[in-house]
């Protein structure tokens, strides 16, 4: 089985090679697609977890914590390597895939006037599908990058973080 099949269970297994960090409330991944560079995804920890309500309360507000830590992590990471570094909007939708995740998206001024004040969700769809922004070895510096920023936030603030070696 692809480990894009069950993201949630190849990142509890450490075989998901997107992973970032285990979080107290859910697993950070880098995107598939970076044409927005830094892109990053929060997966829940239940699998069988299709939206934030249905997880217990103490459960959601881990996971809206650990969203806020790696949105952090993202914004200090981007903003070091691209000064055109504008912001950062999360998305938690589910509309698409059915299990908890939010989706932490870097934003630039560089961007199409048309799209830059929009959501992302606006960009072709091809985007999401582009040989060109696959994830790949040119994303080794900017992955290292928020991964030490979540880890130096971590500690900061007392939140412990399993470390899985990068594949």
């Amino acid at each position: 089985m692809d480990w894009r099949d069950d993201r949630i269970r190849s990142a509890a297994r450490g075989e998901n090679p997107t992973l970032l960090a285990e979080l107290p409330g859910g697993y950070a991944v880098i995107g598939d697609v970076q044409f927005l560079p830094g892109y990053c995804v929060l997966l829940g920890t239940d699998p069988e977890a299709t939206a934030l309500a249905d997880l217990p309360r103490e459960e959601r507000v881990r996971f809206l914590a650990a969203v806020d830590l790696l949105a952090t992590a993202v914004e200090h990471a981007c903003r070091e390597v691209d000064p055109a570094f504008r912001r950062i909007n999360i998305d938690i939708l589910g509309n698409t895939d059915a299990f908890v995740h939010a989706h932490i998206w870097p934003r630039y001024e560089w961007e199409a006037p048309d799209l830059r004040s929009w959501p992302v969700w606006r960009y072709d769809p091809s985007n999401w599908h582009d040989a060109a922004t696959r994830l790949g070895p040119q994303h080794d510096d900017l992955r290292a990058r928020i991964t030490a920023h979540l880890r130096r936030l971590a500690a900061a603030d007392s939140i412990s973080i399993a470390r899985r070696p990068a594949p």
